[in-house]
């Protein structure tokens, strides 16, 4: 049986290149990065390595760099530690409608004790940011601004240079998500304007269970720790440091800064050929979001008819998903789709392929034929039962 996996967007394949960095620390590392002796200074030597590397990747500096388990907890430590530094009178958080969910739930979290208030920023029907929805909630009393650089789901960019200038204008930080972006285009927090940005290891080929969040100078001394232990990473993130998943998001990081350009080339190819394909053998699919401005690797496609989650059960062993998979299970329609204006109905008819460095030509046909097989029968089914539409 031939696995065809579509779902970088959830999480990416581990790189043989970034394994092999990854193996002596597993098999030969010893000694806790923050000890004194020379066990501990070796380790402590390739989180260094690894931080210049993670920096690069997205444009910061080495000294901003703070480790965590994953883009979830940068997310986290990003919004709560900024409201619980906050001064009184500045606890106002503004996020966009598409958002991800460790934005979205630690938000509401905070809204819901009383700790901050929350305003959702609108989207347009492209599924971007609404800049004039934007303008009409800054205000003095606003402490952050928080928008996804790429939305996971639709793969639709938002205009985070604008929103940065915006945010600046109105003396608030300007957190950027940038998780689905940075492996798949250039980012350069500093040309953006972004105070904090969060980043994910697995997204971009690299170990899962691992990440960080990348601030300024200015403003990582604005975040109160969410984690308190020893005061690691600069007494914002205690724990002892993941030492091989840290040299493998550094490797992972390398990598792609290093063939981003030419992988997003190969791979927008093949995602245009995996849809017109599917397109030409079925009606009814029409793709979500503004296809001129997204990933190379994402598209979002609408089977009128056809229930995501039957379509998804029965193009296996072809791997894709419903909206992120951070939501997967849930049994509400993706809060993206809908904030973008599409119906419920609609919402539950689409389907996320995500393409990525391991994706091949030859993947696309049989990727192709188990999407329209699957599609057509699940209308079939629904066209003989009406009541399960």
């Amino acid at each position: 049986m031939r696995e065809i996996y579509l779902d970088y967007n959830a999480s990416a394949p581990l790189d043989p290149r970034v394994a092999e960095e990854m193996l002596p620390v597993l098999t030969a590392g010893v000694g806790n990065a923050s000890s004194a002796h020379r066990f501990g200074r070796r380790q402590a030597g390739a989180v260094e390595s690894a931080r210049d590397r993670v920096a690069a990747l997205v444009g910061g500096t080495r000294s901003g760099v703070v480790f965590t388990a994953g883009a979830t907890e940068a997310n986290n430590l990003a919004l709560r530690g900024a409201v619980e530094a906050a001064a009184q009178g500045r606890k106002r958080l503004l996020i966009s409608a598409v958002e991800h969910a460790s934005v979205r739930q630690t938000a509401r979290r905070l809204a819901d004790g009383g700790l901050a208030k929350v305003d959702v920023i609108g989207v347009t029907p492209g599924g971007f940011v609404d800049l004039d929805a934007l303008d009409g909630l800054l205000g003095p009393d606003v402490l952050m601004v928080s928008a996804m650089a790429a939305n996971s789901e639709t793969g639709v960019l938002n205009p985070v240079a604008e929103v940065a200038e915006r945010a600046h204008a109105a003396g608030a930080l300007f957190h950027c998500d940038a998780t689905q972006q940075v492996g798949r285009q250039p980012f350069d927090m500093a040309a953006v304007g972004a105070d904090l940005v969060s980043l994910s290891g697995h997204k971009i080929c690299g170990p899962g269970g691992v990440g960080a969040l990348v601030g300024t100078a200015a403003a990582l001394r604005r975040l109160a720790p969410v984690i308190e232990g020893g005061g690691h990473e600069r007494g914002l993130r205690s724990g002892s440091l993941n030492v091989a998943g840290i040299v493998g998001l550094g490797a992972a990081a390398r990598i792609a800064a290093e063939e981003r350009t030419t992988e997003s080339a190969r791979v927008s190819a093949l995602r245009d050929r995996l849809v017109t394909a599917i397109q030409s053998r079925l009606p009814g699919v029409s793709q979500n979001g503004d296809t001129a401005r997204r990933l190379p690797n994402t598209a979002n496609l609408r089977f009128a008819g056809a229930d995501a989650e039957a379509v998804i059960a029965n193009m296996d062993p072809v791997a894709t998903s419903a909206g992120s998979a951070c939501s997967t299970g849930t049994i509400e329609p993706s809060e993206v789709l809908v904030a973008m204006g599409l119906s419920r109905e609609a919402a539950f008819e689409s389907v996320r392929f995500s393409l990525g460095r391991f994706t091949t030509e030859a993947d696309i046909e049989p990727a192709t034929s188990s999407t329209v097989a699957a599609v057509d029968y699940v209308r079939a089914m629904l066209a003989e039962s009406p009541e399960c539409a």
